[in-house]
């Protein structure tokens, strides 16, 4: 599995317990990941921008 490290956007699509679902808004692919490393205020729905190994909530 190749890793990308460039800047990418994605939409929260779940939210369960310590762990979110984002998918990518370009391909659509999703991962999965620990709502600690998510900024304060993400939730379902939320749009976020990831680049240089953090997020940021946009809009």
């Amino acid at each position: 599995m190749e890793i990308n490290m460039e800047p990418r956007d994605f939409v929260v699509a779940r939210i369960e317990g310590d762990y979110a679902t984002l998918k990518d808004e370009k391909s659509g692919e999703e991962m999965f990941i620990a709502m600690a490393l998510l900024p304060m205020g993400t939730d379902i729905g939320s749009r976020l921008h990831f680049e240089n190994f953090s997020y940021e909530l946009i809009d």
